[in-house]
């Protein structure tokens, strides 16, 4: 049996690969990658020669069940996304699932990703945590927004500068205007940003700012009602 590995990429700053991950790209017997033109920039920066398959959400269905056998038959397979970790809303998960499945060791590499440093640098609580990725564009997004009205943890999404607005104004009708917000964008490049405030106060600022760039919205939970303390059921027992 072969190894899968799962290999995060930068997500801005080339200086973000890690020495493993160039080892493990550089020693596969095949690189899959969401997009072989921005991947094959990445891998001539680091002098890998690797062969690149495509793999994405519009072939991966057709494409996995091959890559499985090239696994069984003891390659050596790895997958990289465009930007940060595959499977954090990206391809990944299914050759993943199918792998393990099939009794294949799958590892992924500790590495970049975006909701990570965007949550810690937020100011919001970041010790508990619920990672929402992208919200549905239309079917069920806004039955999806009311049912975490009341959720306690700071929630993480991803968005597209085009929609960012929209989406803020969303939260907003749906979670309050003053409910604290943290917008970052760029995260790990040159115009690295992030904003932050009340919703009413973040809206206001890319009303009149044009958004750009990968965004991450980090959005605080519902600290409406203080939280229950949970009894210890030992704490009325005696030694």
């Amino acid at each position: 049996m072969g190894t899968l590995y799962i290999v995060p990429t930068p997500v801005g700053n080339m200086e973000d690969m890690t020495l493993r991950a160039i080892r493990i790209l550089k020693e596969a017997d095949i690189v899959l990658a969401e997009d072989t033109r921005t991947s094959g920039i990445l891998l001539k920066h680091f002098d890998i020669k690797n062969h690149l398959m495509s793999h994405h959400k519009f072939n991966e269905h057709g494409t996995t069940a091959g890559i499985i056998e090239r696994l069984k038959a003891g390659q050596t397979v790895a997958v990289i996304s465009d930007a940060g970790t595959p499977g954090i809303s990206d391809p990944g998960f299914l050759v993943a699932r199918e792998a393990a499945k099939a009794g294949i060791e799958v590892v992924c590499l500790p590495g970049a990703t975006a909701c990570i440093p965007a949550i810690v640098s937020s100011g919001l609580p970041c010790d508990r945590f619920c990672f929402e990725g992208f919200l549905p564009q239309k079917k069920g997004r806004q039955t999806h927004l009311e049912s975490l009205k009341t959720e306690r943890r700071t929630m993480i999404f991803y968005e597209s500068p085009y929609r960012l607005l929209k989406t803020l104004q969303q939260f907003a009708e749906t979670f309050g205007e003053e409910r604290q917000v943290s917008v970052a964008r760029e995260i790990s490049k040159v115009h690295e940003e992030s904003v932050r405030g009340s919703l009413a106060e973040v809206i206001a600022h890319f009303t009149e700012t044009e958004p750009k760039g990968e965004i991450v919205i980090v959005l605080a939970g519902d600290t409406s009602k203080p939280q229950k303390e949970k009894k210890n059921k030992y704490s009325d027992k005696q030694d």
